[in-house]
């Protein structure tokens, strides 16, 4: 099994038929012509009701009131053609038919007002689902993660690329491929977690997923963003080349090389002083000279504005598109702004009209590809069912294989003759299981009333069914605020209960409103508002607390762990999430989670991940701090038990562009069917640069009876052990390597030495990038 196996190479080739014809097309467009398709348009949202007489401010993109403040007229914008129409269905709540029928006028709009008749690409938000009124909300990122399953991110993202066609939406602007170095940053939740490889090839799985429908992927964010300093939302990045290449540029360019996305969207972040959006050393040398990306590269919203109004590398608009159009980025989103002075940018001499030129014929190719060259082809056709029973089976499969049992005394699972209080705030509100690009929290939010726009069951309905005797309700405290009075009748619910479910955590939101999500940035790991105190004083009482966590980032348990019957983690399990949560805490679902990202001990010393060396990992006595995790990254516990053992290579020794295998066999020595994820780590004794302590090359989940045993079987090449050198050269190091096995990154069986011969070789472009597993 390759997790990067049926790749989708479906890019339109530089010289097919299809490159001609926009060749020729290109001959007769002016260069307002050409501008025009490099630019976009976002039609605005009607104000939101007041709710209790107060307006409900509420960005759903950053800077969106200030940024949007003078923005181009719709007529003005497409007077000479349109290249991208911005959300027409995420923006405000339309039922299926009303978005089609605005996208199929504003589509003729456009064809109508330019003289060569093109369309124009419609693109929408879909990391947990397409974000339209009623569309099914899959887990959020992090939830993926935690699945350790490709093929069943793959499934789901076909079904939501289905979803999108259907309403006449080419592009999707996922996935997210930033690897988490800092718990505290709001945007955990919309990534895969804390190690590269992982992501990636979670993130190739979406892509081709998504692609095979029809609907083009776009990759993000291009690239650093997660490393900034502090965990703060566009905070400057400050890691070295070798960090960069070694950690964040990998799962895109194992999405690029392995699934041929359509689009790439850049980071708002700067590279030590240099941002994304106008560095051509990212934009064009990497991702297009090094990997051989063909697609689009289109901005993150209004970042080609940030180079004037917050990076100020810009005094102008031409400047600011100069920039950016010879970095290589094709398209400025959500709206033409800065790209509406590339004309008086060629005048100037900061663009020429080549650079014009060349955006342009890469999203006239894009547009072949789609049919938009052709009149009528993007016309919205099909039977429209966004929440179909299809798609909830999927995002039910999703919630279910996410949820990650981190602790259990034998409280778990819930026998039905106890009486039992649920007490929290996360069972008061279904939104809580939906991440912050879902259209409940990102649109529906900024509207009275917690409207979600579709049917989802709320937890305690969920969990009545499970007992003999009514549950006892309380909150106990809000996601954010509490009283004391709140928690003293959590208290009082506690003591009356034989066992208290306490659910806590997070409510998705953006720029602030919400406790995780796009700006929802934290001072450090600690559960958010009074919900840490309402944690302490159930526990106080002695009743047997099952901990339940519904969240999108980590937060800190050292304080708790000891004193709970049982932890369950759940990462923002969308739509189906109540039953599936039930069904781990009933035990009719046997939990198979694996974090994707580490449970710290401690509320601060923040940032760090797995990926340390040994003075990022044990203080050696030379700090009071100690950075390593209460669950470590990869851990989950089930109701049946696995055991690895008889571990081999394939040669002690292994040339260096050679190979090795290494197997394993894994049993299930339980009563009960279960999934365990087996991992494989890599460790570098001796190396010319410091190294991280283990790192991930390879996994796969195991699907076993009770009884039943697997042969595991990873190939792995020599490529996947190089990194960065002292001369930023990619090199395969001669010398000894340790490969483990283990159910988490800490818990591995000893280490088995393989020693890589030859010299010391630089590794060119095209490298081995994943890892082959073989069940026997």
């Amino acid at each position: 099994m390759d997790h990067t196996e049926g790749r989708d190479m479906h890019r339109t080739p530089a010289h097919s038929p299809d490159a001609a014809r926009v060749d020729e097309l290109l001959a007769t467009m002016s260069l307002a012509e050409m501008a025009a398709q490099l630019g976009s348009y976002w039609h605005p949202a009607d104000p939101a009701p007041p709710e209790n007489g107060e307006e409900q401010p509420h960005d759903v993109a950053p800077m969106e009131q200030e940024l949007s403040a003078d923005r181009f007229t719709w007529g003005n914008t497409r007077s000479e053609g349109l290249g991208h129409l911005t959300r027409v269905y995420g923006t405000a709540p339309v039922t299926p038919d009303e978005g089609r029928a605005r996208l199929d006028a504003w589509q003729a709009e456009v064809r109508a007002s330019s003289r060569h008749g093109v369309g124009a690409i419609a693109h929408e938000e879909c990391l947990t689902g397409i974000t339209a009124l009623g569309a099914t909300v899959y887990p959020a990122a992090i939830a993926w993660g935690a699945t350790w399953r490709p093929e069943l991110v793959a499934e789901m993202a076909a079904a939501i690329g289905r979803d999108m066609r259907v309403l006449g939406v080419h592009q999707g602007l996922s996935p997210l491929l930033d690897v988490v170095r800092d718990y505290r940053w709001g945007r955990t939740e919309e990534t895969c977690g804390e190690d590269p490889y992982l992501v990636g090839t979670l993130g190739t799985a979406y892509v081709r997923g998504l692609q095979s429908s029809g609907t083009h992927a776009c990759l993000k964010h291009f690239a650093g963003y997660p490393a900034s300093r502090a965990g703060r939302n566009h905070a400057p990045v400050s890691v070295g080349r070798r960090e960069l290449e070694d950690v964040h540029l990998v799962p895109f360019e194992m999405a690029v090389r392995g699934a041929a996305p359509a689009s790439v969207m850049n980071s708002y972040c700067d590279i030590d002083g240099q941002p994304a959006t106008s560095s051509r050393w990212l934009l064009t040398e990497v991702l297009r000279e090094r990997w051989g990306f063909e697609g689009t590269v289109v901005s993150d919203y209004w970042s080609v504005r940030f180079l004037q109004e917050a990076h100020r590398v810009a005094p102008d608009s031409a400047t600011a598109a100069a920039l950016a159009i010879r970095a290589g980025l094709d398209v400025e989103l959500p709206a033409t702004g800065a790209y509406a002075a590339i004309p008086e940018a060629v005048e100037r001499g900061l663009l020429s009209v080549d650079d014009v030129r060349t955006a342009t014929r890469r999203v006239l190719l894009q547009k072949a590809e789609l049919g938009l060259l052709d009149d009528g082809a993007d016309e919205a056709r099909g039977e429209v069912d966004l929440d179909s029973d299809a798609n909830r089976d999927v995002a039910r499969r999703m919630a279910e294989e996410s949820v990650v049992l981190l602790k259990n005394d034998g409280a778990l699972p819930l026998r039905s003759g106890f009486r039992a209080a649920l007490i929290g705030p996360s069972w008061t509100d279904p939104r809580a299981f939906m991440g912050c690009y879902s259209f409940p929290n990102h649109v529906l939010s900024r509207y009275p009333g917690k409207q979600v726009g579709l049917p989802i069951r709320a937890l305690d309905e969920a969990l009545e069914s499970l007992f003999d005797e009514p549950l006892t309700k309380v909150a106990g405290s809000g996601f954010t605020e509490g009283s004391d009075e709140e928690i003293a009748e959590a208290v009082a619910a506690a003591r009356g209960a034989e066992v208290a479910i306490l659910t806590v955590g997070d409510i998705a939101g953006l720029f602030g409103v919400g406790t995780s999500g796009e700006g929802c940035d934290v001072v450090d790991l600690a559960l958010p508002g009074r919900q840490g105190e309402l944690v302490e004083a159930v526990l106080a009482t002695g009743t047997p607390t099952v901990l339940v966590l519904i969240t999108g980032r980590p937060y800190a348990l050292g304080e708790y762990a000891d004193r709970c019957a049982a932890i369950v983690q759940a990462f923002m399990p969308g739509v189906e999430g109540a039953d599936a949560i039930a069904g781990v805490l009933s035990g009719r679902v046997n939990p198979s989670g694996h974090l994707p990202i580490a449970i710290p001990a401690l509320r601060g010393g923040q940032p760090g991940t797995y990926l340390a060396p040994t003075l990022g990992w044990d203080s050696h006595g030379i700090s009071n701090l100690d950075p390593r995790p209460l669950y470590p990254f990869g851990f989950g516990l089930s109701y049946t038990s696995f055991r690895h053992f008889d571990a081999a290579v394939s040669a002690p020794t292994m040339t260096n562009d050679g190979s090795v295998d290494y197997a394993v066999t894994i049993t299930n020595d339980g009563d009960r069917p279960g999934s365990d994820v087996v991992q494989l780590y890599l460790s570098d004794p001796w190396a010319e640069v410091v190294r991280p302590l283990k790192q991930l090359v390879g996994y796969v989940k195991v699907d076993l009876e009770p009884g039943e045993s697997r042969r595991v079987t990873f190939t792995l090449h020599a490529d996947r052990t190089s990194f960065t050198g002292t001369d930023h050269h990619r090199i395969v190091e001669p010398g000894e390597i340790l490969l483990s096995v283990g159910h988490d990154s800490e818990d591995r069986l000893e280490p088995i030495a393989v020693e890589i011969t030859g010299e010391r070789r630089v590794v060119g472009e095209g490298r081995v990038l994943t890892t082959p597993v073989r069940l026997g």
